[in-house]
């Protein structure tokens, strides 16, 4: 196991004191884990050791416990989410047509593999299943935007533009 965390927590007060609501709220409840850990990663994006530790401790439950919960459910990251979130699709259909070679050069352009994010926050990199666009196999998505038929020649330069877009504001303009 390493010794040092990969991503520095940067919880603000302000978000310690509305998980500190969403805790009190859900206290005495059964089965108040789960909108916690939901609310929660709404909060901060995603569920860091520390923000587990907060709601073990506000829940007087064990750190294990919501350890547990939180790694079970996919639907919980453990590991931030960046500014612009990539996902290659891995279904059959862009598989065969080589979506694999994508995600190996979106990982080498990012120097991160799926399931992580960059040191700066700007990427997070994600594989999936079916995206439902099989007739543009092979696909990848930055935010809400979708790039088919892709090839392993296009991926920096699609990189590069939401790199230039979040160093110029988001708009271009």
């Amino acid at each position: 196991m390493e010794a040092k965390q990969k991503y520095a927590f940067r919880g603000t007060a302000a978000q310690e004191n509305r998980l500190k609501e969403v805790i009190a709220k859900h206290k005495d409840r059964p089965g108040g884990l789960m909108p916690v850990l939901q609310e929660a990663q709404e909060i901060y994006g995603y569920l860091p050791i520390e923000v587990q530790s907060m709601i073990a401790k506000g829940l007087d439950i064990s750190l294990s416990e919501v350890y547990g919960v939180a790694t079970f459910y996919s639907q919980f990251s453990l590991v931030p989410k960046g500014e612009n979130r990539i996902s290659v699709c891995l279904g059959t259909a862009c598989y065969v047509k080589g979506a694999d070679k994508i995600l190996a050069a979106v990982e080498k352009k990012l120097g991160i593999k799926s399931g992580e994010c960059t040191p700066n926050r700007l990427f997070s990199l994600d594989s999936t299943r079916c995206i439902g666009a099989c007739g543009l196999a092979p696909v990848m998505m930055v935010n809400d935007d979708v790039y088919g038929k892709m090839t392993v020649d296009q991926v920096d330069g699609i990189i590069d533009s939401y790199a230039e877009k979040s160093k110029s504001g988001g708009d271009g303009a």
